[in-house]
């Protein structure tokens, strides 16, 4: 058994596939109209064929009981450009207890999306900053191994 691709039922696909390609840089690998594959993955169906599938004529959205999760090496970088794209969030930029910064916002269709700090840029940045290695772990809850592979 293997997953292969999370997939989103979308109200308008063409929307969609603009909203993560302005975004994130995804871009349409497999177009099947109205199903489309995304660059990393992610596949979107839009609601009227998705509605058929599972003989229904209710789709309800924004739930709040799901998210996508990305992670960014330059987390300060994609809030900046997030900022010049048209998203409701969920919350601003937080900073959990073990020092990740993290932003949820939703897409068109009210589908959570939250961008995480990269976990080694969020260790890099504590060593940075004169924690030591020990220090770090116990701040990021995190064992000495993975504090050792981002040093390297």
């Amino acid at each position: 058994m293997k997953l292969k691709n999370p997939m989103l039922v979308v109200t308008d696909i063409d929307r969609s596939v603009e909203f993560y390609k302005k975004v994130f840089g995804l871009h349409v690998i497999m177009d099947f109209g109205a199903n489309k594959t995304l660059t990393g993955g992610l596949a979107l169906q839009t609601a009227d064929t998705y509605k058929d599938f599972i003989g229904t004529t209710e789709i309800s959205f924004g739930g709040n009981n799901f998210e996508l999760y990305f992670e960014e090496d330059d987390f300060e970088k994609f809030v900046d450009k997030l900022k010049e794209c048209d998203v409701e969030y969920v919350h601003p930029v937080t900073e959990h207890p073990w020092g990740q910064r993290v932003v949820r916002f939703y897409d068109p269709d009210r589908h959570i999306i939250e961008v995480g700090e990269n976990l080694k840029a969020v260790c890099r940045r504590f060593l940075d900053s004169g924690m030591t290695p020990e220090q770090t772990a116990e701040r990021m809850d995190v064992p000495m191994k993975f504090v050792n592979a981002c040093m390297r």
